[in-house]
């Protein structure tokens, strides 16, 4: 009888040891084991704070003020104070005047269209003392289509020959109009880049005042051939102060 009881409670004794081995093997961790856990979760999230607040402050302070225009302005405006703007851009901005040298560019004429809040080169405006035309001079706006000017466009400075050419149902020869005009502005394409197809180029150009009716006349009937004459070639009308 003795040995029976002992036997059962070495059997009992051994299944109470399972149970508590058992039991803590899939003891959950309390509230204080995770408090350390918790704690440095939130170092880190200030830490990635204070690095992000410091990239802003770091990318804040390298913009700067450039003059922007405050309207739309056509080709040939005399500059004032009210025309400007300014605004601030980070980052590549070489080549844009900065807005503490706004005062310099008062008096100065557009050579291209600005539009609304567009930074301002020194290029799309005149030189110091240059008059956008010259007494003896005129601006004339002209429309090519394709066969009408170089497929590769026209820019700003290049010197063009102005040429009168018979349209579809009349007879006769070329005119040499201008020998050589200056293109002062120039917008869109003879090929639209995108599509491939023909579009239209539209230019400015600086002539002398003599030939001003017969090349406006010419203009608006589209009988005009620009051809680009070879860099450094005089123009026949030049603004004063212009290089």
């Amino acid at each position: 009888m003795s040995l029976s009881s002992s036997t059962r409670t070495s059997s009992q004794g051994a299944r109470a040891a399972g149970r508590s081995t058992g039991g803590a093997a899939t003891r959950l961790p309390g509230s204080r084991e995770r408090r350390p856990a918790l704690a440095a979760l939130a170092v880190i999230l200030i830490l990635l704070g204070a690095a992000g607040s410091a990239l802003i402050a770091l990318n804040s302070g390298n913009r700067s003020d450039f003059v922007a225009v405050a309207d739309t302005l056509p080709p040939g405006h005399k500059l004032e104070p009210k025309d400007f703007s300014r605004g601030d851009l980070a980052g590549a901005t070489g080549g844009l005047i900065p807005w503490s040298e706004a005062n310099k560019y008062v008096g100065r004429y557009t050579k291209t269209w600005l539009y609304k809040d567009q930074f301002v080169t020194p290029e799309s405006l005149t030189k110091e003392g240059e008059q956008p035309i010259p007494a003896s001079g005129a601006l004339v706006g002209v429309s090519l289509e394709a066969g009408r000017a170089p497929s590769d466009g026209l820019l700003v400075g290049d010197v063009v020959k102005v040429i009168r050419v018979p349209s579809a149902n009349q007879e006769g020869a070329a005119v040499p109009l201008v020998n050589a005009a200056k293109v002062t502005s120039a917008a869109g394409a003879i090929i639209d880049s995108k599509t491939s197809a023909n579009s239209s180029l539209n230019v400015t150009i600086l002539i002398p005042a003599d030939d001003v009716t017969t090349v406006a006349a010419a203009a608006a009937a589209k009988t005009l051939v620009l051809v680009k004459l070879a860099p450094g070639t005089t123009p026949d009308a030049e603004r004063s102060g212009a290089n």
